[in-house]
């Protein structure tokens, strides 16, 4: 289950008896496979949402038992979706994308983008983290992979931190590939930086780092939508983050409410980087957080699935 999901649950909670089907997330309605029938042979009305293929899988087997539901499935993923997934998600009743570029697929598609719990995620000052010796810090949160772009911020980064000891890097997140993260950590030690950076492993209380940290860097390469841009700028950490790549250039407005930039291009992201370590920069980051309050709330998504849920229900 992804943090996007959970943000949005409580809210969707006001309007819906709300369950999950799975585990490994903090929820009081968690559902076993036996307890997911008994429910859908109690309700006269039921939605089932699947955001993943083996989620939608699952529910078209129920449906094939005879468990009445209506279905809507998510595409979170901004590449091309493989001919299984196609039609798969032609079998949901309802069909739901996080950007505008989804629009592209071949059927009807509502585009609702993810949002954040801004009661959560705050700017709060004078927030420690106890693991970082150094007073400022910048952090890259998301699963560690190539295409999320941490090498890209790590070359940025490195002659930066060789000029100031009292800076560092921190990439927070659960490893998907071993080879690529001792790559970078190899390209620390070669600058005799392995002070500086820090890996740190997934946490549930991301939220404290973005508060701690001066920026939060997204220098993914492709994203189905970027929630942690969104986060970040909820919390008033500076958020730089690569252009046209999931919903950056949407929330972003460039050097006011954020920074934008190339994807791979290192270069480009020193000089910002530069620029927000000698305070040299007209970001207002509390302009941002007033954005994200006002047009990405997780309130405003419960808002619109809510506005799908019933529809789809009242179709005949």
């Amino acid at each position: 289950m992804t943090s996007s999901v959970e943000n949005v649950l409580p809210f969707l909670q006001k309007d819906f008896d709300t369950y999950i089907y799975g585990d490994q997330v903090s929820w009081d309605h968690l559902l076993s496979l036996k307890e997911l029938k008994k429910k859908l042979r109690e309700y006269d009305q039921i939605i089932i949402h699947a955001h993943r293929n083996k989620e939608i899988q699952q529910a078209l087997w129920l449906r094939f038992l005879g468990y009445r539901f209506k279905l809507i499935v998510s595409r979170h993923a901004a590449t091309k979706p493989s001919k299984f997934t196609l039609w798969l998600m032609k079998k949901a009743d309802v069909r739901i994308g996080l950007i505008d570029s989804m629009k592209e697929l071949p059927f009807e598609i509502s585009i609702i983008g993810h949002g954040v719990d801004t009661k959560r995620f705050v700017p709060k000052e004078n927030i420690k983290i106890s693991q970082i010796k150094q007073p400022h810090f910048m952090v890259v949160a998301g699963r560690v992979r190539p295409k999320k772009g941490h090498e890209t911020f790590v070359k940025a980064f490195i002659p930066i931190l060789k000029e100031r000891p009292d800076w560092a890097g921190v990439i927070i997140g659960k490893v998907d590939d071993q080879k690529f993260v001792l790559n970078l950590k190899k390209l620390i030690t070669e600058n005799k930086l392995e002070n500086q950076f820090y890996f740190i492993e997934e946490t549930r209380a991301i939220e404290e780092w973005y508060q701690a940290s001066k920026a939060t860097v997204v220098p993914s390469h492709s994203e189905g939508f970027s929630l942690v841009c969104l986060e970040a700028m909820a919390c008033e950490s500076i958020c730089v983050a690569t252009k046209d790549v999931g919903v950056h250039s949407n929330v972003i407005e460039d050097t006011k409410t954020g920074v934008l930039f190339e994807a791979g291009n290192h270069n480009e992201l020193n000089s910002i980087l530069n620029a927000i370590v000698s305070n040299n920069h007209q970001i207002s980051t509390k302009e941002a957080r007033t954005y994200i309050e006002h047009n990405w709330s997780a309130q405003k998504e419960a808002d619109a699935l809510k506005e799908v849920y019933l529809r789809s229900i009242n179709k005949s």
